[in-house]
């Protein structure tokens, strides 16, 4: 693939324009804005269509194709944070708890994020494996248990276990990506084409909008850019890098094609908005918002979303020859 055609090809996609009118409205203070229903409204509509289409994929999928990817997902969900918690404390010489907190962002997944490198792989002829959703379930849970272990390990004053786990587990993310993922999967291929019309051709508008809110709300992050610091700017992007990097290197060693490998790659690369901050704010109470949710939205999502998919595909169709 030719990575200056893809960058292009990616800037100039509806929903990154979506998300870039979204910031511009924001930086000019424009009164656009969606209903907090809608918003919802669209979240659930977009994880539970993800759910349910990758259910039903996984109904071909054999155990033998499927247990190398899901055993380099655990793993992934070990060092993402792990590293991120050691650069956050050896380089930026910030405190356990606020190092902990931006780990746990960052070892989690970003749901928009795996939608957008998923579209991005249709749109290039590499889609990815069908189970690509039980993945990021997979992901999503372990890597935020690991980095508010290496927090309750030293802090005092943290949340239950059963009180972090019931808020990850019953989050937006997991529970409608698994229960998506269980209904396509009891449902089958053939009782899904009842319901494909609205959970399929519809997606992509329906991602529109959402990019649109969203790069609203990370407008009016940037303006905190000056409040967390150059280092965790140059943090929200070189770590995202360095996850994707070795999330495509893993994917592909599982044996993932190079659609499945890269939207790997930038699922490790993600950083997560909407289960991780809900964890933290229960588990770490003390923690700074600014820095955790700026890094994260203000940061890392909009790299990822116009630069880092693209690279990721990038470095796949390398790796695969």
């Amino acid at each position: 693939m030719d990575l200056l055609g893809a960058l292009a090809g990616n800037l100039l996609s509806p929903i990154v324009l979506a998300f870039a009118l979204g910031v511009l409205a924001a930086l000019l203070r424009s009164p656009i804005g969606f209903p907090e229903e809608l918003y919802r409204a669209l979240s659930i509509y977009l994880l539970l269509a993800i759910g349910l289409r990758g259910g039903a994929e996984l109904g071909h999928a054999r155990m033998a194709e499927l247990w190398a990817p899901a055993l380099v997902t655990l793993l992934l969900g070990l060092l993402t944070p792990l590293s991120a918690y050691l650069i956050l404390r050896r380089l930026g010489r910030l405190d356990r708890t606020n190092a902990a907190a931006i780990a746990a962002h960052y070892g989690s997944v970003s749901a928009v994020t795996f939608i957008a490198a998923q579209a991005f792989g249709r749109a290039t002829g590499a889609p990815g494996e069908g189970f690509m959703p039980t993945l990021v379930a997979l992901l999503e849970a372990p890597a935020i248990v690991v980095a508010l272990l290496i927090a309750r390990i030293r802090a005092r004053g943290a949340g239950s276990w059963g009180e972090v786990l019931h808020e990850v587990l019953t989050g937006p993310s997991v529970f409608l990506l698994l229960g998506g993922v269980l209904i396509g999967w009891v449902a089958g291929p053939e009782r899904f084409r009842a319901i494909e019309p609205f959970f399929v051709s519809g997606f992509q508008g329906a991602l529109v909008l959402f990019l649109l809110e969203l790069g609203i709300v990370a407008g009016r992050r940037l303006r905190d850019l000056r409040r967390v610091g150059l280092f965790l700017i140059g943090f929200g992007i070189a770590v995202p890098c360095l996850h994707g990097l070795l999330g495509v290197i893993l994917g592909t060693w599982a044996g993932l094609s190079v659609g499945g490998s890269a939207i790997l790659g930038a699922m490790a690369a993600s950083a997560s908005y909407i289960a991780a901050p809900a964890a933290v704010r229960l588990a770490l109470p003390e923690a700074n918002p600014t820095l955790y949710l700026t890094a994260s939205l203000g940061i890392t999502f909009p790299f990822n979303l116009t630069l880092g998919i693209p690279i990721y595909f990038a470095i796949a169709h390398m790796l695969h020859g």
